[in-house]
């Protein structure tokens, strides 16, 4: 059975369900920010996956990278899994942009979140998913 750690639950909002992760979405309207997390109960590390589940979450964090990329045309997309707050593995995938207020710096620690607008999270939430939707169908899955 998998759970989603708490803080996550918190700070995020469910967009999709991969074959391996759960895609969320950073509450956080300073970023285009997403959090994929492996459905897998007790996943601390990458390297606790097996070697079939590794394959299919770095193809995720691919997808997830385009999908941010064709969305959002950023000036560079940070991958990262640190886990020092939250122990369950998860893999941020955030574009960042020359004028963002953390530049050239991680965004950890560089400000407040803005959370989104209910509008504009909808709207947001609704691109992101139909993305990964199509991504799906380009892909036959």
């Amino acid at each position: 059975m998998f759970t989603l750690h708490n803080k996550l639950q918190h700070d995020t909002i469910e967009i999709a369900s991969l074959t391996l992760s759960r895609v969320l979405l950073m509450n956080d309207s300073s970023f285009p920010w997403l959090i994929l997390v492996p459905a897998r109960e007790g996943m601390r590390e990458i390297h606790d996956l097996g070697i079939g589940d590794r394959s299919v979450l770095i193809e995720e964090v691919a997808a997830a990278s385009e999908i941010i990329q064709d969305l959002f045309s950023p000036d560079k997309i940070n991958i990262g899994a640190l886990g020092n707050l939250v122990s369950q593995l998860h893999i941020h995938i955030i574009g960042r942009f020359r004028t963002d207020r953390a530049w050239p710096g991680p965004v950890w620690g560089a400000g407040a979140a803005r959370p989104y607008a209910e509008e504009e999270l909808s709207a947001v939430a609704g691109r992101i998913k139909k993305a990964f939707q199509q991504k799906d169908r380009v892909h036959g899955r």
